[in-house]
């Protein structure tokens, strides 16, 4: 099935270029601590970060556009532009179906995780403030089928909700947040009352908290030395979906999402199969164990708040659970495990069997509300 005006892609990546933080950071003030690409002794580049080399086996992450699919970009110059030039981008997307393209960062982490690991507050924030306001500027500016989600500092938590509220009046249109910011550096729990302020900020402000799989490592299974990098990449891949089960299960368990009703959270790469079992088991356990005092059962606060994002998998078995009002869809671009450039056809094998209504709101109602975005557009109309 593939709507008249394309699908709402939910989770997109940006590859930021060699000069977002370069030319937006004082070199005077920070030297090489500013994130930035360089070559190493074996003559390949990486970004190094505050000293420290990011990724050592790439310079970017652009799997599913380069000529094979397996192997990341090892010097810029191999970067394809599709990765990185949002013209290149919106030509893409043209070609896959997609109206509107939901981004996320890469070298600052799926989650904004890279600054968040460093125990200087003031090159954290620079970093954050430099990569929201070049979204803006280079990505936003250029098409309005861009939709730009801002990344935070984690702590002090009054410069979490002041660069909301900036990122926000900027036009950002999500918040993505690391699920696990206890293990990036020593703050409180997530689920202590510190951080309700910023939840209340992301309900107050009408944009959607957003938790992406991956962001936490220490939530997946290790690789052991002895796998090749071909399996150690697909171990990753396939557990980092997985991961996000114990994330949500927090949340059902925390009350956060009692305590703010409004706060609406999407947990991007999620996949859904495992949320189905989850929610049944959940609703079990609470059930087993007698747990008092929760107005809601697991499965009610899943419904009246969150979202799990589809993109590879069959999916009319899972909408009895999860409920076709809290499924996303996306291509993951330009990722590995994208479904581009042959979306349309993925669509059309996972939603077999799925009735029109429930398709249009998986792939455009949902997201179009989280997002601001118009029900009715044509948006070939307005490429560049």
């Amino acid at each position: 099935m593939q709507l008249t005006n394309g699908v709402i892609s939910v989770d997109d990546h940006v590859q930021e270029h060699p000069n977002v933080w370069t030319e937006r950071l004082s070199s005077a003030r920070w030297g090489n601590r500013i994130p930035h690409v360089a070559k190493t002794p074996d003559g390949l580049e990486r970004w190094f970060v505050d000293g420290e080399v990011l990724a050592p086996d790439r310079v970017a992450t652009a799997a599913a556009a380069m000529p094979d699919r397996t192997r990341e970009p090892q010097r810029w110059d191999e970067v394809p532009r599709v990765a990185y030039d949002p013209h290149e981008r919106l030509k893409a997307m043209d070609a896959d179906g997609v109206a509107y393209s939901v981004l996320y960062p890469t070298v600052a982490g799926v989650a904004g995780q890279t600054f968040g690991r460093t125990t200087d507050p003031d090159l954290e924030l620079a970093c954050v403030q430099a990569y929201n306001d070049w979204l803006i500027d280079e990505w936003a500016a250029v098409s309005e089928r861009f939709v730009p989600q801002c990344i935070v500092p984690i702590a002090p938590i009054e410069a979490t909700v002041a660069e909301i509220r900036r990122a926000v009046g900027r036009g950002h249109r999500g918040v993505v947040y690391p699920s696990v910011p206890m293990h990036l550096r020593t703050v409180p729990h997530l689920n202590n009352p510190e951080y309700d302020v910023i939840w209340s900020t992301c309900a107050d402000l009408g944009v959607p908290l957003c938790l992406h799989a991956g962001a936490s490592q220490r939530l997946q299974y290790p690789a052991h030395a002895g796998l090749s990098a071909e399996l150690s990449a697909a171990l990753g891949a396939a557990t980092a979906p997985a991961s996000t089960a114990i994330v949500l299960v927090n949340l059902l368990c925390s009350r956060i999402l009692l305590r703010h009703p409004g706060l609406r959270v999407i947990l991007a790469e999620s996949a859904l199969g495992w949320g189905s079992f989850l929610l049944e088991y959940a609703d079990h356990q609470f059930e087993q164990d007698r747990v008092q005092d929760y107005e809601l059962k697991p499965s009610e606060m899943f419904r009246r708040q969150c979202y799990l994002t589809g993109w590879f998998e069959p999916v009319a078995g899972h909408i009895k659970y999860l409920g076709a009002e809290n499924i996303l869809w996306s291509t993951e671009f330009p990722l590995a495990t994208s479904t581009w450039p042959n979306s349309g056809r993925t669509i059309e094998h996972c939603f077999s069997g799925v009735p029109d209504h429930e398709q249009r709101q998986i792939l455009w109602g949902n997201a179009a509300a989280l997002y601001r975005i118009p029900e009715q557009t044509n948006t070939r109309e307005r490429v560049p």
